[in-house]
């Protein structure tokens, strides 16, 4: 009975502790999912400083400022206009009116084959196999698409896409890529990782992975975000 009695608080100790642990990893859980509504434009903002990282670190050597790029899910311009730093010419368009590009939706408009020599994009998660697809038949050169790092998994997306069509480049950002429904927001934080998935045209050999390196103190500027109420920028 007294044994019986001294271990109990340490048995209740144990299930406090387990029970702690599983609360801990199902909040954890949660906050790296972004679900967002069938018909939501799924708005999530790129920071600027992500989108140099793709031409800085992932395609630096097949980007010149003589090529073309399109941007199809461009919202309010904030990763167009760092495209503009790289690219002779950006058009870019959205399937929702954010008065930057004009309105038009990517997987229905009759673009040419090989309209533009690449098709670089945010794409809403819930339609990135179809952004996927439709940028393979638009781009002359290559497509880059910034999605969540679990966008590698599921048998149905690998059966779509990965089998037959694998990307050249998977590069896993080490630093954490914070994205604020609607805004960007550079005092952010998230518990999602992101990688940018790259497919060059004529590139041989298995799929390559990389790390974007450290770089967002680099490649940041106080420019890239809104100023505040009080005209200054963050």
């Amino acid at each position: 009975m007294k044994l019986g009695f001294l271990l109990t608080p340490y048995l209740c100790r144990g299930l406090e502790f387990s029970w702690g642990m599983r609360m801990q990893n199902t909040s954890h859980a949660v906050m790296a999912q972004r679900a967002e509504p069938k018909d939501s434009p799924d708005d999530f903002p790129t920071p600027p400083w992500a989108t140099r990282a793709l031409l800085e670190y992932v395609i630096n050597e097949g980007v010149d400022r003589s090529q073309s790029c399109l941007e199809p899910a461009c919202g309010a311009g904030h990763m167009a206009k760092v495209l503009e730093e790289y690219f002779c010419q950006v058009r870019c368009s959205d399937a929702y009116e954010y008065g930057y590009g004009p309105v038009r939706n990517f997987l229905t408009h009759p673009y040419e084959t090989n309209a533009v020599d690449w098709v670089i994009t945010n794409p809403p998660f819930r339609l990135a196999e179809e952004f996927v697809l439709r940028s393979l038949q638009v781009a002359r050169r290559g497509v880059a698409i910034l999605a969540r790092t679990v966008f590698l998994e599921s048998s149905g997306r690998y059966n779509r896409i990965f089998r037959d069509q694998p990307p050249s480049k998977f590069a896993q950002f080490v630093e954490r890529v914070p994205m604020v429904k609607g805004r960007l927001d550079k005092n952010a934080s998230t518990a999602t990782g992101y990688a940018w998935l790259v497919w060059e045209n004529g590139a041989a050999g298995s799929p390559r992975l990389l790390w974007v390196p450290p770089c967002r103190k680099q490649l940041e500027r106080s420019s890239d975000y809104p100023p505040d109420n009080c005209g200054r920028r963050a």
